[in-house]
């Protein structure tokens, strides 16, 4: 045998097709950039579109997402990758797809590839994400539409119980492991989701114990795939009390628990942690994460931010669903990528006019 042992790899890669995921994971988060979600499925988005009382169709769904992409030159400072539901990365308006304002201006493309959640037998109230079955031959065919990146959302629950099981720990990191092995064989950066649901009572500590013990199992995961770190992302949750949670956590409780549990956990090799926003209003979220990059704390990986609602909420508000509210809503999205821009940075210094609301979901799917 040899060294065979050591020197033979689940996921061979050149160091040509190295050089490009870590080129490309460093673009997504430079120099205090972010990520844009806008990945909603059409039923998820759906229900976005209701609440300001627009209906859901191909073309108000085109309309909205055009209006938030062609932003591209006045946000491109502040975000530098979006997220795409599979209809977005194709659709066209008069011949030209709609993405391309965001290429023009160098925002790296990315999919979401993963197909939702289904029941972990033996592991009752807990899932797992399927997607795995084609998903090679799904990624490359999103890398010859241009995407550079992918993202697979993994769902773990606290509750009382004694979840998330290390059977349904063990699941979820396993096939994100795979997941991300697979993207790079395709030519693109994952982002591995491990995302621990605000939904409960629990307190701040269990949260961080469970983050720390969660992250820990998935890079032991990542490694036993050969995974090349360097050419990731990671897309964790902040580390906060649950929803229903009375002892509440100011942003710096938040910020230093949430550095504690990375540093315990993930390696200084990855390039960038681009948080959740799980629920946050607009406003903490974007407090929070400021709050990581002002602290007195080692952070060997860039602190960034791969938002959906917490990007988006102000936006879908102004625009109503009316035309003539688009400056709006371009408005309002150019405000909030510029505070989470600025965040990245530990340069955010708030807004008292921000939207405070909780944007919090029950068991929230995408």
């Amino acid at each position: 045998m040899g060294f065979e042992k050591w020197t033979s790899s689940k996921n061979p890669l050149s160091v040509e097709q190295k050089k490009e995921l870590r080129e490309v994971a460093r673009r997504i988060v430079a120099d205090g950039r972010g990520i844009l979600a806008a990945d909603e499925s059409s039923g998820t988005i759906g229900k976005r579109l209701a609440v300001i009382g627009a209906e859901n169709t191909e073309p108000n769904r085109r309309f909205y997402r055009k209006t938030l992409f062609d932003q591209a030159p006045r946000v491109k400072q502040y975000i530098g990758g979006v997220i795409l539901f599979e209809e977005t990365l194709y659709q066209e308006e008069d011949g030209v797809r709609i993405v391309k304002p965001l290429q023009d201006n160098g925002i790296v493309l990315g999919i979401k590839v993963d197909k939702g959640l289904v029941d972990q037998e033996g592991c009752p109230g807990e899932v797992y994400t399927k997607g795995l079955d084609g998903l090679l031959e799904r990624c490359q065919e999103y890398k010859k539409a241009g995407a550079q990146f992918a993202k697979w959302r993994g769902v773990l629950k606290i509750n009382p119980s004694g979840t998330p099981s290390d059977a349904n720990i063990a699941r979820v990191t396993g096939d994100l492991a795979k997941y991300a092995a697979i993207c790079q064989q395709a030519g693109l950066v994952p982002i591995v989701e491990p995302e621990i649901m605000q939904d409960g009572d629990h307190n701040i500590e269990v949260s961080q114990k469970v983050t720390e013990r969660v992250l820990s199992m998935l890079y032991r995961a990542l490694n036993d795939e050969d995974v090349y770190i360097e050419g990731s992302l990671l897309k964790p949750n902040m580390v906060t009390p649950g929803e229903s949670c009375k002892e509440r956590a100011s942003s710096q409780e938040v910020a230093w628990r949430t550095v504690t549990a990375l540093r315990r956990s993930v390696p200084p090799a990855m390039p960038g942690v681009v948080f959740l926003s799980g629920g946050l209003s607009e406003e903490d979220a974007s407090i929070n994460l400021n709050a990581m990059n002002s602290i007195d704390a080692e952070r060997p990986w860039k602190l960034s931010f791969s938002f959906g609602r917490a990007l988006q909420a102000s936006a879908i508000k102004a625009w109503g669903g009316k035309p003539e509210n688009r400056h709006k809503c371009a408005d309002a999205f150019l405000t909030r990528a510029k505070a989470n821009g600025e965040a990245a940075q530990g340069k955010y210094a708030g807004d008292a006019n921000a939207d405070k609301s909780s944007l919090f979901v029950p068991d929230h799917v995408y």
